[in-house]
């Protein structure tokens, strides 16, 4: 078995270097990369992972090959990060760009992750999504599905379904599409003040901006990639 799984990760090594001729590639769980004030990360933190490999040509051109069971839990979040560090009130412009090309099979979600005040929450901003996979909630119906504290709100640029919950460790707000895109626009500053404007936190100090894949099952090997990726906040 190990001589198998080793042979795995080296295939999919290969595959990544010659597929892509990346300027960087790695099949390491936590293989990071800098580029242009923006860092890449591999990330698998997940229980019961595969294999999963990243390649980058740049931090608006970049993606990753995995291969993860399908079994429950999510298992990844390959993602490209910036940090910040301005206050709610005080964003006058937080926009970002994106553009993905995700697989036909498994269980996965593209989304922003925003962190404010040193994790204390968390705000997930959902552009698309398959299979077995929900956002947080403290509330549930009598099927264990996730009801939303808020349907149809438009706003920044998209409409959403608005859960609210928590993970044990930080508040949790999720910003669920109610139609999956593959491409797009998201006003982050609209987003912040809006939930501000709930009473939800405070003048919250936005210090980390994630944008990548969280990644529960892709059992048949699969292909996720990121192209025309841009950030602009100040």
């Amino acid at each position: 078995m190990k001589r198998i799984k080793w042979l795995g990760i080296l295939l999919a090594a290969l595959f990544v270097s010659n597929a892509y001729s990346a300027n960087w590639s790695s099949c390491d769980r936590w293989g990071t990369y800098n580029n242009n004030g923006y860092t890449l990360y591999n990330n698998i933190w997940g229980q019961g992972a595969g294999t999963q490999c990243m390649w980058v040509n740049s931090y608006n051109n970049w993606g990753v090959w995995a291969q993860h069971p399908n079994t429950g839990g999510i298992k990844s979040y390959p993602n490209v990060s910036f940090e910040q560090n301005i206050r709610v009130s005080r964003l006058n412009t937080c926009r970002s760009t994106f553009q993905i090309d995700v697989p036909s099979s498994g269980a996965y979600s593209a989304d922003y992750d925003l962190w404010y005040d040193n994790h204390s929450y968390e705000v997930m901003l959902w552009m698309n999504y398959r299979g077995d996979v929900a956002p947080i909630s403290y509330n549930y119906d009598a099927y264990g599905r996730p009801v939303a504290a808020y349907t149809n709100v438009r706003l920044g640029g998209h409409t959403w379904n608005v859960y609210r919950g928590s993970n044990n460790v930080n508040e949790v707000f999720s910003f669920v599409r109610t139609s999956n895109t593959r491409s797009g626009t998201v006003d982050i500053a609209a987003i912040s003040k809006w939930i501000r404007s709930r009473g939800w936190f405070g003048d919250a100090n936005l210090h980390q901006i994630q944008f990548g894949f969280e990644i529960t099952s892709s059992a048949n090997g699969e292909d996720f990639r990121v192209g025309n990726y841009s950030l602009s906040c100040y």
